[in-house]
Formats: structure tokens, C-alpha cells, sequence
């Protein structure tokens, strides 16, 4: 990792989202939970204090992780945060239920961009009902109905780019998949009268994650206060769709915000307009970016790796000839080349590198090395996706980007074992939007590769450590040129 600003920055972004459970924690806990069994070992933050702020949190886990084994706690502020390294060690945090353990407080600066009747303002039953309702949105015989609106707005967006010239990939992919998710999660209602409006609400809640802001998610400062004026009219403007919708009966749209609107919990209660506006809120926030900024990654690494390339553009090559210019779900299936380098893309950038839980319940761990470990309710455990992604006896030179690592017959995810590859998560806890995620992407990179000669015009970029999501540093200037139609 690079020993840049933004490292240092990432680094007292990690000590201080991790001070926020803290807040919570210190002064509740006024007793030591009873163990039977040896506890990890544990290191005093204040000897790594120096090295996390000089090379980062990759480093201060390594050089742990080297020393103590695969399990270790660290002491934050007085809060005990136990890092679970590889997949040995990492079943019960993706498979705990939420009872055991939980996200706490650890996201309640969430909270005023996605309502306090959803997701991390809700209650952990009616968060799990939720998180059903998502399933249900996003199950495959709706996802398949999403392709054609799908294929139609990349296909319209690019026809706008003309026969050449140079972009910025980040710019054009964030522009782009939010008007895929108004066309496919939220309907013709938002696409086609009030796009413009809710583009930019949007970037003003994207704006307004900034570190301050998740430490003080309730000041009365400047940033908040744009985030909220913002989530107040995004608000409407869905709470407005709601109501036309119910008003029309059937004649509505299949699409995700029906759904929504559709769903009831299990005690037969209906979605209220607050929930679904919070729920679409959700989905759109923690998708939209995300996929965004794993699309411009991808196009970064293929244009830079030219054997990659030359790999993705045969095998779009050989769908043609097999099916034409016609994309539906099936085709997107057989991109099994596109995936890899998607999924290898993902291995290196992670959205979230780090993940946290509280722990509610003592349980046991075992560790790759043979130990046996009890870890105490209160600790928070950290499951270190990008560390874990980049483990050398799992990932072959895992600095190298290699998507042949999870073709047929190598498979190092699945060599690994479970939970070898966390970057959507796994288990109970893994993310309900992954296969949508794909699907997003792969419609998006087809295109441009049957459509475009495309040459990386900038320097690869760096990672801009200091976002929430961590992205591409700058710009990422790609040059066009449009190529003959076969």
C-alpha cells in the first residue's frame, strides 16, 4: 500500500469509525464477561498507533496477524476489537445469527440518509424481515424481467458518445447505472419525468459521507444540514410515487419499488410510505456506488492488462456469432471470462475492506494455526475482506491481477474453502444484491467491448483511501472510438 496522505487518512477514518461503537460501548460494560476457554491474544493499540498511521491498516494486520496467529485483539479506546484473519477463523461471523451478533451502533450515522424505520434504525426482527423483502425484489425471475430496460439504457447512453474523444470513466459510470436504477428499481415515474432532480439528490447524500459526519451523524453542521435538506425532498418526490401507485391500482410497474410497496411482514402488516422510501433509499445508496465504482476499477484493469483484454473482447466475439447483438439473461450467463475479471476486480477493491460486528454472545473460534479461542460478548470482531482477499496461501501472488485464479478447474476462492471470498460477504450475511450487481456490470462492459476501441489515457489510479467506499483517486480518462458494426 502506498504511503501516501490518503493511507494516513484511511487509517484515523478506521480508529475513528471504530471509536464511534466505542461511544456506545465505554461506560455500559462495567463488567468483564466470564470465559471458559483462552481468550485471543491481545495488543495495546498504543504500540501500533505508528504504524497504522504511517503504512496503514494492511500492514498493522499483517504484521500481527504474523505474530499471533489468525486470531488477535486490539485494544481501541477501551474498546476490544478481535480481527478474525482468513476463512478458519471467519465462519460465525458470516453465519452468526443476528441475535449472537450484530452491526449495533456501528452504522448509526446511516441512520438520518436512510430513515429511522429501516435498516439500521429498525429493530433486528423487523431488519430481518426487510432484508427478506429485498430477496424477494431481487430474486432471479425478476432480475431476468431487468435486462431488456437494462441493455436499452447503456445502449442509449453510448449512442450519445459519438465515433471519438476521451471520458472520464468515473463520471460516465456514475451518470450511467444511476439512470439504470431509475429505470429498473424505481420505474418510468422517476427515468422519465424527474431523473435530473433525483440525480442530484442523490449526490448530495453521497456528499454528505464525510468523516465528520459519521462521527457526528446529528450536528447541526453544514454538511448535515444539506444531507438533510436533501433526504427531505427525495423523501417526497418517493412518497409522492407511492401514493400515485397505490391510487392506480393495477396498473403499475413490476419493477423493485412495487415490490416494496407490495410487501407485508409476517404478523400481515403493509410497508408504510416511510419504510418504503427508506428501503429504496438503502438499496440505491449502497448499490449505486458501489457498482459504479467496481465498473471504472474493471475497465481500469483491463485496459491495463492487455492479455485480459484480448481475453474479454474474443469471448465477446464468439456471442455475437453465437447469438447476435441480442442480450438477454442467458447470454449474460455465458460471460463466464467478463465475470472472472469482474470478480478479480473485486478481490483487489472490495467496497467494504473492513467489516465489523458486535458480539452479543460468547463464542468459540478456531484458528488455522490450531487454537481454540473464546470470544467475549461486547468485543466487536473485524473480518479484514481486503486482507483476507489477499491471503498468499489461498491467492496465488495475490498482488497480481489475475482472473484465471477462479476459472474452471483453479478456482482458488473454492480451493480456499469457505468464506475464502467475502468481498459480497457470505453466509447469512451475504449481500442480497450481488447477482444484480453482476448482471449490472457485465450489461455495461459488453457493450463497450463489442462497441469501442478503448486506450487508458491516465496513469492507473491510485486508491483514494479517504472515502467511505473506497475509489478510484481522480480521474480516469479513457479515449473511444467507435467501431464498425460487423
Amino acid at each position: 500500500m502506498d504511503l501516501t496522505n490518503s493511507v494516513v487518512w484511511f487509517a484515523i477514518a478506521l480508529v475513528f469509525i471504530i471509536a464511534v461503537t466505542a461511544k456506545i460501548a465505554i461506560g455500559r460494560t462495567t463488567f468483564d464477561p466470564i470465559c471458559n476457554r483462552p481468550r485471543p491474544p491481545l495488543v495495546n493499540s498504543g504500540s501500533l498507533i505508528k504504524l497504522l498511521l504511517t503504512k496503514g491498516p494492511q500492514a498493522m494486520i499483517h504484521d500481527q496477524h504474523k505474530k499471533l496467529g489468525s486470531v488477535f485483539t486490539v485494544s481501541f479506546f477501551g474498546l476490544k476489537v478481535t480481527f478474525l484473519v482468513g476463512p478458519e477463523a471467519s465462519g460465525h461471523f458470516y453465519q452468526g445469527l443476528e441475535s449472537e451478533i450484530s452491526h449495533g451502533n456501528t452504522f448509526e450515522f446511516l441512520v438520518p440518509i436512510f430513515g429511522k424505520e429501516v435498516g439500521y434504525g429498525a429493530d433486528i426482527p423487523t431488519r430481518t424481515e426487510q432484508m427478506h423483502f429485498y430477496n424477494e425484489a431481487l430474486k432471479l425471475s425478476k432480475r431476468r424481467s431487468n435486462v431488456d430496460p437494462m441493455v436499452k439504457e447503456v445502449e442509449d447512453y453510448f449512442s450519445k458518445w459519438g465515433e471519438h474523444g476521451v471520458v472520464d470513466l468515473k463520471h460516465e459510470f456514475e451518470k450511467l447505472i444511476m439512470l439504470v436504477s431509475s429505470r429498473c428499481l424505481l420505474g418510468k415515474e422517476v427515468r422519465e419525468k424527474m431523473f435530473g432532480e433525483v440525480y442530484m439528490l442523490f449526490r448530495e447524500l453521497y456528499n454528505g459521507m464525510h468523516l465528520t459526519s459519521v462521527l457526528f451523524p446529528y450536528a447541526p453542521s453544514p454538511v448535515n444540514r444539506r444531507r438533510d435538506r436533501a433526504r427531505i425532498k427525495l423523501s417526497k418526490i418517493l412518497i409522492d410515487i407511492v401514493r400515485s401507485r397505490k391510487a392506480a391500482s393495477d396498473q403499475v410497474e413490476r419493477d423493485v419499488l412495487q415490490n416494496l410497496i407490495d410487501s407485508k411482514y409476517k404478523d400481515g402488516r403493509s410497508t408504510t410510505e416511510e419504510e418504503v422510501t427508506g428501503l429504496i433509499i438503502m438499496l440505491l445508496f449502497g448499490g449505486n456506488h458501489t457498482s459504479s465504482v467496481t465498473s471504472t476499477w474493471t475497465g481500469a484493469y483491463l485496459l491495463s492488462h492487455e492479455s485480459c483484454l484480448t481475453a474479454v473482447v474474443e469471448e465477446q466475439k464468439k456471442i455475437i456469432r453465437k447469438y447476435g447483438n441480442h442480450i438477454d439473461y442467458n447470454v449474460l450467463q455465458e460471460m463466464n471470462t467478463l465475470h472472472c475479471c469482474i470478480k478479480e476486480t473485486l478481490r483487489m477493491h472490495p467496497v467494504q475492506p473492513i467489516n465489523l460486528r458486535k458480539v452479543h454472545k460468547n463464542f468459540t473460534v478456531q484458528t488455522r494455526e490450531g487454537n481454540e479461542y473464546e470470544i467475549p460478548r461486547g468485543h466487536t470482531i473485524a473480518s479484514p475482506v481486503l486482507y483476507n482477499n489477499s491471503l498468499p496461501h489461498i491467492y496465488k501472488d495475490p498482488d497480481a491481477y489475475d482472473p484465471d485464479r477462479f476459472s474452471l478447474g483453479r478456482e482458488e476462492d473454492r480451493v480456499g474453502g469457505t468464506f475464502s471470498y467475502t468481498s459480497f460477504g457470505g453466509g447469512r450475511h451475504r449481500c442480497v444484491g450481488e447477482a444484480y450487481a453482476y448482471m449490472q456490470i457485465k450489461v455495461i462492459w459488453s457493450h463497450l467491448l463489442r462497441n469501442f476501441e478503448l486506450k487508458l489515457v491516465t496513469p492507473f489510479p491510485k486508491t483514494n483511501w479517504s472515502k467511505l467506499v473506497p475509489e478510484p483517486k481522480g480521474k480516469v480518462m479513457v479515449s473511444f472510438k467507435r467501431v464498425a458494426a460487423a
